[in-house]
């Protein structure tokens, strides 16, 4: 069963994306610039906020959902603390993609198609393709591109993170 954390999450309307939603609610191409707003400040696009969108701006949340899912910039789901993706382009896929994705899901202990450990520091994405296929099999740990990575470099990078999230 997939996780729908969309519908766990609940944040306060920020002064911010009113007045957002104020200047752009009659202009023309409105939408994108508000949701690109919403996942700027919050890092993705919360189901409470753009249910607001959609009564302030009075267009059928429907609307706002074909941006939000037809975009692929736009994420319904909150960030975790590390963020890790794999890319799974061919390139990448055929160096070993699909066996640094188990690993990962190993080491954090994910089940399935669950996205999130269970202390929500770190979250997992297959992604299409990185555009580094020269450096395959490439994956980005909160964006930062690290390229040929093997099995054990995902140990060692995950280790090193709980370690410094401890600190904290």
């Amino acid at each position: 069963m997939s996780e729908d954390v969309s519908l766990l999450t609940q944040e306060e309307i920020a002064d911010e994306i009113k007045s957002l939603v104020g200047k752009w609610k009659s202009a023309e191409g409105n939408l994108v610039m508000i949701c690109h707003g919403i996942q700027k400040h919050y890092g993705y696009v919360p189901r409470n906020v753009a249910k607001y969108v959609s009564e302030e701006a009075n267009v059928p949340l429907a609307r706002i959902y074909e941006i939000l899912t037809f975009y692929n910039y736009f994420t319904l789901e909150p960030p975790a603390k590390n963020n890790i993706a794999v890319c799974m382009g061919t390139a990448c896929y055929l160096k070993g993609g699909g066996q640094i994705v188990e690993a990962i899901k190993k080491k954090l202990n994910l089940k399935g198609d669950q996205k999130y450990s269970a202390d929500r520091r770190y979250k997992l994405e297959e992604v299409r393709c990185i555009g580094c296929c020269g450096l395959a099999p490439v994956i980005t740990f909160n964006e930062e591109v690290s390229g040929r990575v093997v099995v054990e470099d995902v140990d060692k990078f995950i280790t090193s993170n709980n370690e410094e999230s401890k600190k904290e």
